[in-house]
């Protein structure tokens, strides 16, 4: 590979402690874009720029980026067996990088030790969802869910996704008895 093609290929990898600011902008606009009209207002009051930067200080290590050149074009967070958050820059979608993002993800979580993976959608986000579903995940219901603000729990429901995660295939030597 060139040079060349090095800076148009998408690399995902751990977040690094100087892409905070830059995820944390994309997290921002992303979460943004995607709960606008479907969360209450207070909820969207609170989300704030330096509200998500504050929350990648403490998660940068289960954090990982979608690079390409020098931009951060998406990232993923996983806290157990959840698929905890999730984003990809308006520009990169529909290029197949949230597909591999989510990837991504489910090995870590699957490396973990969880055989079922589970996420958190806002009632409503029709889009999101319409990804989940297309990534073999399915709407397990309607839940109350409790989510972390810089003023503390909020309490809101949210549509619980769950996904089966695959089973690493296990190889038996061969019996060598004559």
């Amino acid at each position: 590979m060139t040079r060349g093609q090095a800076a148009h290929e998408t690399s995902i990898r751990p977040m690094a402690e100087g892409e905070i600011d830059a995820v944390a902008a994309l997290w921002s606009a992303g979460w943004h874009d995607g709960h606008a009209g479907l969360v209450p207002e207070t909820l969207t009051r609170l989300r704030t720029l330096e509200s998500f930067r504050a929350r990648f200080v403490k998660a940068r290590a289960r954090t990982r980026v979608a690079v390409r050149g020098e931009k951060v074009r998406g990232f993923s967070m996983v806290k157990g067996a959840e698929r905890y958050q999730f984003y990809v820059a308006r520009e990169a979608r529909g290029t197949g990088l949230a597909g591999r993002l989510m990837a991504d993800a489910e090995v870590r979580i699957r490396a973990a030790g969880h055989t079922t993976a589970f996420l958190n959608c806002a009632i409503g986000n029709e889009r999101a969802a319409g990804f989940y579903r297309k990534a073999g995940w399915s709407l397990a219901g309607t839940e109350p869910a409790t989510v972390d603000t810089s003023e503390g729990p909020f309490e809101m429901s949210i549509w619980r996704f769950e996904k089966r995660l695959a089973t690493p295939e296990v190889t038996t030597p061969p019996d060598r008895t004559p």
